[in-house]
């Protein structure tokens, strides 16, 4: 065979169908959990994004046996999440890269990949195809689909549709994969309560292959509000960016491109940058050449005068609704919650919300390791923790002491939320950030503003007891000494049964009070 016959082209199929690892398909525990958690994140998207309470089925139902160690386990979801159009639907779900995310919005997936990357593994280790019945405005629709790899295109095996009675809108995903069911267990559980904990709108059940019913219910109808699609801020552009923009913009103007193809450039700072480019305002973004675009990317990341990009865009959970999930999760003796102010980190908007859980019926850590749940744009993060910017910053930077609090050995649960338009995951996994120095900084700020909280209230707490210790000391010993002092005083001295019990009831009435303010 010659060389140029070894060149050829794979698609986008393909290429995860042999890189299937770096998505989080390595092992058979990985796999059937990787799968879980793509479509739970899935159905929670497509109600959030219509302002719908959630309200998710999840089946786990063991079909067969592969080998000894892996199980041959149907999945399948429903959500209430308004359903897809029917003529997007094969492309929806069978082909890899196509998917309405790749926009500039805080989302919990980055491209829409992982589902069907989910949907790929099945079928390449079940060979049965995907299931997909659809409810969209007054009809019902159902397809079978098996995926093309080599041309990453939907083979659409069956499909049907009728009236839809109901009025029922949303996706029920049916499919079969090979993974160790008992091992992948415990995880999946774990990331259903996690993703309860925060979404306590929302109404999340699970059940498993013995037909038990494991329900998260929703305890507030209250939701955050949905986040909005931006626009690429000018510090976090690069050549290729500005190349395609110019691309989609050829007809305006440069003062025109400038103003309206990024965010937060009014027409005082695009004049600017156009004066010092020497480039004329009202030219066609079309006539500029590489060289220009270049000029026009560099000057865009070095002018310090743009106002930072606007957080509104965001969704983060909020205290309120933080509060309300790890009360509803964890029911804990206190806790301490904060949402920190907008910031950036390469042209990306981002919040860091983060709390504090202790004591009630937390339970101390069994291993001597802080106890960190973690989460990006509402994603819980079960895997590679050490790897983690939230574990750097409890472990490493965080002084526990200051605040007479160690996770190592306390009752404690520290919850680290991240949401941003882009997430600087360090994986196509999305198992762990990056440590930007930014959102470290955020992180350590939260912790030491909610620690401080539950380190006045363990202050507060700890000196009642020992005011407590105190009086139960007098009202054991009272009685006692007053004997002794009679006898020392050879009976000259006696003192009143009612001025002892007065003595006592003061003793209870301040022992009330201390417990009292221990509650409050």
């Amino acid at each position: 065979m010659s060389q140029e016959e070894k060149f050829k082209e794979i698609s986008p199929a393909d290429f995860f169908y042999r890189n299937r690892d770096i998505a989080g398909f390595s092992n058979p525990v990985r796999a059937l959990y990787t799968a879980v958690r793509e479509l739970v994140e899935n159905s929670l998207d497509a109600c959030e994004a219509r302002g719908i309470l959630p309200d998710i089925i999840l089946f786990l139902n063991i079909e067969g046996q592969a080998d000894s160690e892996r199980n041959i386990v149907k999945i399948k979801i429903a959500d209430n999440g308004g359903g897809i159009p029917p003529e997007h639907i094969p492309n929806a779900f069978g082909k890899i890269l196509f998917g309405s995310k790749y926009t500039l919005i805080q989302s919990r997936g980055t491209f829409g990949l992982g589902g069907k990357m989910a949907y790929l593994y099945g079928q390449i280790t079940t060979n049965n195809p995907l299931e997909v019945t659809v409810g969209y405005r007054k009809k019902i629709f159902f397809f079978k689909i098996m995926i093309d790899i080599k041309k990453n295109e939907p083979i659409i095996l069956e499909r049907k549709e009728k009236p839809n009675l109901t009025g029922w809108n949303g996706t029920i995903v049916s499919f079969t994969l090979e993974g160790d069911y008992f091992r992948a267990f415990p995880k999946i559980l774990e990331y259903i309560k996690l993703s309860a904990l925060v979404t306590p709108y929302g109404n999340i059940t699970l059940v498993d292959t013995y037909g038990r019913l494991i329900r998260f219910s929703r305890s507030t109808l209250k939701m955050p509000n949905p986040p909005r699609e931006t626009l690429p801020h000018p510090h976090g552009v690069d050549v290729e960016m500005v190349k395609r923009l110019v691309e989609e913009n050829k007809k305006r103007t440069l003062l025109s491109f400038l103003t309206k193809s990024f965010h937060r450039v009014g027409k005082e700072t695009a004049k600017k940058i156009l004066e010092q480019l020497k480039l004329p305002p009202d030219e066609s973004v079309g006539s500029l050449g590489l060289n220009e675009i270049v000029r026009l990317t560099q000057a865009l990341k070095s002018y310090d005068d743009f106002l930072p990009p606007d957080a509104s865009v965001l969704s983060p959970i909020g205290e309120e609704l933080l509060k309300e999930g790890i009360k509803k999760e964890l029911e804990p003796e206190v806790l301490a919650v904060e949402s920190r102010r907008p910031q950036a980190y390469s042209g990306h908007p981002f919040i860091v919300e983060v709390g504090i859980a202790y004591g009630g019926k937390i339970t101390p850590p069994p291993d001597g390791s802080p106890i960190i749940y973690r989460y990006a744009n509402r994603i819980p993060l079960l895997y590679d923790e050490a790897n983690d910017v939230a574990y750097k910053v409890v472990n490493k930077l965080m002084n526990w002491k200051r605040y007479k609090i160690d996770p190592r050995i306390d009752p404690v649960r520290i919850i680290v939320h991240i949401c941003s338009t882009k997430i600087p995951y360090k994986t196509v996994g999305k198992e762990y950030v990056a440590d930007r120095p930014e959102i470290e900084r955020e992180i350590l700020n939260g912790l030491r503003n909610t620690s401080r909280e539950i380190s006045t209230y363990l202050s507060r707490k700890r000196s009642v007891e020992r005011e407590k210790k105190r009086l139960d000391v007098y009202r054991k010993y009272l009685p006692m000494i007053i004997k002794f002092a009679e006898e020392a005083a050879g009976g000259r001295i006696r003192i009143k049964e009612a001025d002892i019990k007065s003595l006592l009831s003061k003793i209870d009435r301040y022992r009330t009070i201390q417990e009292q303010e221990e509650k409050a």
